[in-house]
C-alpha cells in the first residue's frame, strides 16, 4: 500500500472509531507511539514500542472513558512517507467532568505499514 492508500484506509476506519482494526491491519509490529509530553501528567506513557503494547495502551485508555459525546477525524494530509489528521472528541472520563480534546496525529508509513505515530496536543 502507498502512503496515500494507508492514509485513506486509516481515515475510513478512524471515522468509524475502529481503532483496534487500525492497529491490527495498518501498524507495523515494531510501531512506535510518541505522545505529547503532557501525557505523563495524565498517566499515559510518552513512548510506547511495539504493536501489542500500543494496542494495550489504547484499550486501557478507552477503559477510562465513561462516554464519548462526539468524535471526528479530519481527512488526511499526505506528504511523502507521512500523513496527518486532526482528531477531535468530546468525552467524559470516569469520575471527571466532560471535556473537549483536540490533537494533531502524524503517521510515518514505510512499506505500507505505520511505523510511527506521534500526537501533538
Amino acid at each position: 500500500m502507498t502512503t496515500q492508500e494507508t492514509a485513506a484506509r486509516y481515515y475510513e476506519l478512524a471515522s468509524q472509531r475502529e481503532f483496534v482494526q487500525i492497529q491490527d491491519t495498518l501498524y507495523d509490529e515494531n510501531v512506535v507511539c510518541q505522545e505529547s509530553d503532557k501525557a505523563a501528567s495524565m498517566g499515559i506513557p510518552v513512548l510506547t514500542n511495539g504493536q501489542e503494547a500500543v494496542k494495550a495502551k489504547g484499550i486501557a485508555r478507552r477503559a477510562t472513558i465513561e462516554a464519548i459525546h462526539s468524535y471526528t477525524c479530519s481527512e488526511p494530509l499526505v506528504a511523502g512517507e507521512f500523513f496527518s489528521v486532526v482528531l477531535k472528541q468530546e468525552v467524559t472520563f470516569k469520575g471527571r467532568p466532560r471535556i473537549e480534546l483536540e490533537e494533531v496525529a502524524v503517521f510515518h508509513v514505510q512499506n505500507g505499514k505505520i511505523v510511527k505515530e506521534q500526537f501533538f496536543y
